[in-house]
């Protein structure tokens, strides 16, 4: 009866539709944000890579705004593809010199780079970010709140 009902408290997340993904709360050690970024920038390549795309470069520009978006989902406690002062994507890329933002995947709470991966791999709005064969770099950022829940920002640019 308990798993049912856990299994149970699970469907409304995972249907939500959006480009928006949530993770249960991180409980595992913390490893490094650098050492997160890196696994997260290597699955997502080998994900696009199996789907006939070509692997990303990382854009420090673009790893500079996902840095600061996901600092600030982590200090503010607001998840959203909305950033400080209403900021888009877009516009933070140029804020940081990239003048050619393509998507953005945002998610939090997930305890490895395989989880979050694969939970962008799993709903729609991201998998298709992600699997953009148009795109040509991108860039992970990754930043802890107080409490250890880690939040992700993943841009893609098309230079």
């Amino acid at each position: 009866m308990v798993r049912r009902l856990a299994t149970l408290a699970l469907i409304p997340a995972a249907a939500f539709i959006g480009l928006v993904i949530a993770g249960a709360p991180a409980q595992a050690a913390v490893v490094s944000t650098s050492t997160l970024q890196t696994q997260v920038v290597s699955l997502s390549n080998q994900a696009r890579v199996k789907a006939g795309c070509k692997a990303l470069k990382v854009n420090a520009a673009l790893l500079w705004a996902a840095r600061g978006h996901s600092k600030y989902m982590a200090t503010s406690g607001r998840f959203s593809h909305t950033g400080a002062r209403n900021s888009t994507f877009a516009a933070r890329a140029r804020a940081a010199g990239y003048t050619a933002a393509r998507s953005e995947n945002i998610a939090w709470g997930y305890r490895s780079a395989r989880e979050v991966v694969n939970g962008w791999l799993k709903s729609p709005g991201h998998r298709r970010n992600l699997l953009d064969c148009g795109a040509r770099t991108f860039a992970v950022g990754v930043v802890y709140s107080t409490n250890g829940t880690p939040y992700y920002t993943q841009m893609f640019g098309s230079r």
